[in-house]
């Protein structure tokens, strides 16, 4: 059985990927921040679809908590190792740059940058010693496009895109394939208080995508079937941008 690490699991996208890597087969670690009720709620469905999990709690854009959380894991479990890595955790703290401040730039880089570096290069070490892994981030279209009034967003997920391509070439030899998953307007919350009837005009499909569309594309770029895609950037987005 694989043990697949999904950060920011409690809701939205990332609850939707656990539920898919669990049905899998994948024991799937649900990592949240503050939210505990959701990622037990998360893990319940799991466990009554017949699949397998815990909750792990750790911020992502802390180093010393993300290595004191997972090595503490690793000690305890030291039969198993995370071969699938999800880095979902996410925020948005939108405006305009000339009324964007200091605090809000940050945090955005933060969580999604440094979130991504602390992350990986913790998880990558096993993966790197059994010669097999799965690394997937989920940017956005924003990271590629940019979106206005979403200028901290988009350096972020773009700065992860250009880490994705990069550390694709560096562990390629190792059988770890490291890929972005670029989603569009999604059903999460993180769209709350967005016109979707509005927004859904500039989409060729005329909707908003689900997070099982999404979950379902990871399922496919975790499995064996996908060894041949590495460094890539998959959009789903319902043809607003490819």
């Amino acid at each position: 059985m694989k043990v697949a690490l999904i950060t920011g699991a409690s809701r939205g996208i990332g609850r939707a990927i656990a539920n898919r890597l669990a049905t899998d087969g994948h024991h799937v670690l649900i990592n949240y921040l503050s939210n505990e009720s959701a990622a037990l709620d998360c893990l319940n469905e799991i466990k009554e679809a017949g699949g397998s999990g815990e909750i792990i709690q750790f911020n992502v854009r802390n180093m010393p908590e993300v290595e004191a959380k997972l090595d503490e894991w690793k000690a305890n479990n030291p039969e198993k190792v995370i071969q699938v890595l999800i880095n979902n955790a996410g925020i948005r703290k939108d405006n305009l740059m000339v009324w964007l401040n200091e605090e809000d730039w940050r945090t955005v880089i933060e969580i999604h940058l440094f979130g991504f570096f602390n992350v990986t290069q913790n998880v990558m070490k096993e993966m790197i010693r059994s010669k097999w892994g799965r690394i997937i981030n989920i940017v956005s279209l924003s990271g590629l496009k940019g979106v206005p009034g979403q200028t901290n967003y988009s350096a972020a997920k773009a700065g992860v895109i250009g880490a994705t391509k990069a550390l694709a070439q560096e562990i390629a030899r190792k059988k770890i394939t490291v890929n972005a998953i670029a989603p569009g307007f999604i059903k999460t919350e993180m769209l709350e208080g967005l016109d979707e009837k509005e927004l859904s005009r500039a989409i060729p499909m005329k909707r908003f995508g689900e997070a099982k569309e999404v979950a379902d594309l990871v399922g496919f770029m975790a499995s064996e079937q996908s060894s041949y895609i590495t460094g890539e950037v998959i959009n789903i987005n319902g043809g607003i941008y490819s």
